[in-house]
C-alpha cells in the first residue's frame, strides 16, 4: 500500500536511492520486483525516485526478496524513517546461552577435524582442539584476544609461512572479503582488509605449491604442521532466516581433509 510522503524529502530519497542500489546489485528490474512484492512496477518506481514513502512493512518485504542482510535492513528502516526491527544482541547474553552451547556441541562433534565460529569481522567466538593444534607456533601477540581469523592465517608471522600454497589461499581470503564489503557498509571489515591486504608476503610466500596426487574438488589450503603437509578446504554454514544482527553474521567454518593422509594424521594425533 502506498503511503503518501509525510517524511523530509532527504529521508525517503534516501530509502529510494539504497533500495534503487541494492536492485542494481541484484540485477533485477523494478517489474521483476515488483511481481516479487505482490506491488506494481509503478509503486517501485515512485519509492526509488521518491514520491512514495514505503510502509515499514513493505521495505522490509523488498528488503527480503532483493537478500539484503539484516544489518542492512535496520539501515533502509532507518533510511524511511522507521526504528530498527532486528536486535543486536551480543553473544555473551544469557538470551544467547542455547546458542552458544549448540555452537560448542558442533564444533565438539567434528573434533579432530579443525572447525570454529567467527562474527562478521572474523573475530572468533568459539575454536576447536582442531584449530588449536594448527595455531602451534605461531605468535604469542596473535593469539591475545581478541582472536581474528584473518589476522592469524595471513600476517607474516602467523599461519602464513607454514602455508604452501600461500599466494592462492590469500587470494582466496581477500576474494572473500571483498564480496562481503561489496555488501556490506562496514568500517571494521573495511579496515581490516584494509590491514591484512597490506601484509609483506612471508619468506617463500611468492611461491605456489603443487596440490599433490589427489586431484582437488575445491581450493585446498595446503599447511606444514610437524613436518607434514596437511591438505584442507574449506566450508562455511550461516543461519537461516536469522532475526538478530549478530546471530546473522556468524559463521561456522569447518576444515574438511582434502586426502586421506590429512585424515589419517589427524585422528592418530587425537589418540
Amino acid at each position: 500500500m502506498t503511503t503518501a510522503a509525510a517524511s523530509s524529502p532527504e529521508t525517503t530519497t534516501g530509502v529510494g536511492a539504497l533500495l534503487r542500489e541494492w536492485r542494481d546489485r541484484r540485477r533485477i528490474s523494478q517489474l521483476e520486483l515488483a511481481l516479487r512484492a505482490d506491488s506494481s512496477a509503478r509503486h517501485i518506481s515512485f519509492i526509488e525516485t521518491g514520491r512514495s514513502r514505503p510502509s515499514q512493512e513493505m521495505v522490509l518485504r523488498l528488503a527480503e526478496h532483493l537478500d539484503v542482510p539484516v544489518r542492512e535492513r535496520n539501515a533502509l528502516l532507518i533510511a524511511a524513517g522507521y526504528a530498527p526491527t532486528f536486535p543486536e544482541t551480543p553473544l555473551d547474553d544469557p538470551s544467547m546461552t542455547a546458542l552458544r552451547a549448540g555452537m560448542e556441541r558442533l564444533l565438539t562433534g567434528y573434533e579432530p577435524f579443525p572447525a570454529l565460529v567467527v562474527d562478521g569481522t572474523y573475530q572468533v567466538q568459539a575454536a576447536n582442539r582442531g584449530i588449536t593444534m594448527l595455531l602451534a607456533g605461531i605468535a604469542p601477540a596473535l593469539l591475545e584476544p581478541p582472536l581474528n581469523a584473518m589476522r592469524i592465517t595471513l600476517h607474516p608471522e602467523g599461519l602464513a609461512p607454514r602455508i604452501r600454497n600461500f599466494r592462492e589461499w590469500r587470494g582466496h581470503l581477500l576474494s572473500q572479503m571483498e564480496r562481503q564489503l561489496a555488501l556490506l557498509r562496514s568500517a571494521p571489515l573495511r579496515a581490516l582488509y584494509d590491514e591484512v591486504s597490506a601484509y609483506p608476503l612471508p619468506p617463500g610466500g611468492r611461491e605456489s605449491a603443487t596440490v599433490g596426487a589427489h586431484a582437488p574438488f575445491a581450493l585446498p589450503m595446503l599447511i606444514e604442521h610437524e613436518h607434514t603437509v596437511l591438505s584442507f578446504v574449506s566450508t562455511i554454514a550461516t543461519f537461516n532466516t536469522p532475526m538478530d544482527v549478530t546471530v546473522s553474521e556468524l559463521a561456522v567454518e569447518t576444515l574438511l581433509p582434502a586426502d586421506p593422509e590429512t585424515a589419517a594424521f589427524l585422528r592418530e594425533a587425537e589418540l
